[in-house]
C-alpha cells in the first residue's frame, strides 16, 4: 500500500535563525548542514525525521529535545499507529536524490513543502517496517565498523612512523638532515594540455590524489602525447607525486606512485624522482605527517582557494635521513598493514553493496 507522506505525518518548520547556535549549547540545533550545532534551549521534544529545506538537503532521524533552523522541515508521526518513524527516515534517505532534483532556486537550492507531502511511500505493516529498519541498521553499523577499522589501521601506520623516526623538524632521534633538493634526482611539472576522449594514457589530476597519500581513480581522464613530451610528464613506479596547487587545506597532497603502468600528470602536480638514499614510501609518509601538512600550509602562497607551492620551495624543505635499512623496515611494516587494510576495504565494499541492494529492494 502506497500513501502520501503528508497523509501519515504532520510537517512544520523550525523558527530560529542559523546564528542562534551556542558554543556551549546543551541541545542539538539542526540546520541545513549535516552535523547539528548546539543551543542552550529547545522548542521541540519528539521523535521525528528532519529534512534540510535548502543547502545540502540532507535527512536526519532524532528522538529527544532539540531546536531547528527555520529552513528545516520537522516531520512527526500522524498515522494512528501505521508508521514507524525510523522506517520513514530510511525511505527519505534513499529518496533525497529525487528531492534534490526537484529543488528550485539560484545559488542556494530549496525544496517546497509540497515536495515532501506528495511523496508516495510504500507502507507495509509495522512489524515489517521494524524488520526492514533492523536490516538497514545492521548494515550501516557494519559499514561504520569497517570504516573505523580502516581509520585505525591508518593511524597505526602514522604512529609507527613517528615511533621509528621521530617527529619532522624536531628530529628528536638526531638523524642526518638535508633539504629535499639533496635527495632528489629530478623534479618536474606535469603537462597543461587538456584531456581527450579515448586518450592513450590515464591522466592524473589533483583530485586523483587523496589527502592521506593514496590514489582515487574513480573520476579519471585520459590524454595522448607524443613521445618527446611524454617523457617530461610521464610517471612510473617509484616516482612520488606532489600536489603543488590546491586549496590551502589540501595543498601538498603527496603519494608514492606504485602502479605497474605508465600514467601522465597534469600541471598542478610535481613529479619527484628520488636518489637511492631515500625510499619513496618513506618520503611520501614524511610529507603526509601532521607537522609537514602544517608547514606546507604555512609556506604556501596565494588565496585560500588557490594556494601554491612551487618546485623550488618544495626542494628547500628539510628532511631527515634515517639509515636505508630502517626505511625499508618501515616499508615492510606498511605493506603488511596494507594487506589487512585492503581486506577490510573489500569487506566494506561488499557491505555497502548489500546496503544499496536493501535500499533498492525495500525503497527503490
Amino acid at each position: 500500500m502506497k500513501v502520501k507522506v503528508g497523509e501519515i505525518t504532520k510537517i512544520k518548520t523550525g523558527k530560529l535563525d542559523a546564528n542562534a547556535s551556542s558554543a556551549d549549547g546543551k541541545y542539538p540545533f539542526f540546520t541545513c548542514s549535516k552535523d547539528p550545532l548546539r543551543i542552550n534551549s529547545y522548542s521541540y521534544d519528539c521523535e521525528c525525521v528532519l529534512v534540510a529545506g535548502n543547502g545540502d538537503l540532507n535527512v536526519k532521524y532524532y528522538n529527544g529535545k532539540f531546536d531547528a533552523y527555520q529552513r528545516t522541515y520537522i516531520i512527526e508521526d500522524n498515522s494512528n499507529g501505521l508508521l514507524y518513524m525510523p522506517y520513514l527516515y530510511h525511505f527519505l534517505e534513499g529518496y533525497i536524490g529525487e528531492l534534490r532534483k526537484q529543488s528550485i532556486g539560484g545559488v542556494i537550492k530549496y525544496i517546497k513543502l509540497g515536495n515532501l507531502t506528495d511523496v508516495l511511500v510504500e507502507l507495509p505493516s509495522i512489524e515489517e517496517q521494524k524488520y526492514i529498519v533492523n536490516l538497514m541498521n545492521i548494515s550501516l553499523e557494519l559499514i561504520e565498523l569497517r570504516k573505523k577499522t580502516i581509520d585505525k589501521l591508518d593511524s597505526l601506520v602514522k604512529a609507527r612512523f613517528i615511533e621509528m623516526f621521530g617527529r619532522p623538524f624536531i628530529n628528536n632521534l638526531n638523524w642526518e638532515s638535508k633539504q629535499i633538493k639533496n635527495v632528489v634526482n629530478e623534479v618536474k611539472y606535469g603537462t597543461s594540455k587538456p584531456s581527450v576522449e579515448n586518450g592513450k594514457y590515464k591522466y592524473l589530476r589533483m583530485n586523483n590524489l587523496t589527502y592521506d597519500g593514496r590514489f582515487d581513480l574513480t573520476d579519471l581522464k585520459f590524454i595522448s602525447l607524443d613521445n618527446d613530451e611524454l617523457e617530461k610528464c610521464v610517471v612510473r613506479k617509484g616516482d612520488v607525486l606532489f600536489n603543488r596547487t590546491n586549496s590551502l587545506d589540501l595543498i601538498g597532497k603527496t603519494a608514492e606512485f606504485d602502479f605497474n603502468e605508465d600514467m601522465v600528470i597534469a600541471g598542478y602536480i610535481i613529479r619527484i624522482r628520488l636518489k637511492e638514499t631515500i625510499v619513496p614510501k618513506f618520503f611520501s609518509m614524511y610529507m603526509n605527517t601532521d607537522e609537514m601538512k602544517l608547514h606546507l600550509r604555512t609556506i604556501a602562497k596565494g588565496a585560500v582557494n588557490q594556494a601554491n607551492i612551487n618546485a623550488q620551495e618544495l626542494q628547500e624543505i628539510p628532511i631527515y635521513l634515517p639509515p636505508i635499512e630502517l626505511q625499508n623496515q618501515f616499508v615492510n611494516f606498511v605493506r603488511q598493514v596494507d594487506k589487512s587494510r585492503e581486506a577490510v576495504k573489500k569487506s566494506l565494499e561488499k557491505t555497502q553493496q548489500l546496503y544499496d541492494s536493501l535500499m533498492q529492494e525495500y525503497f527503490g
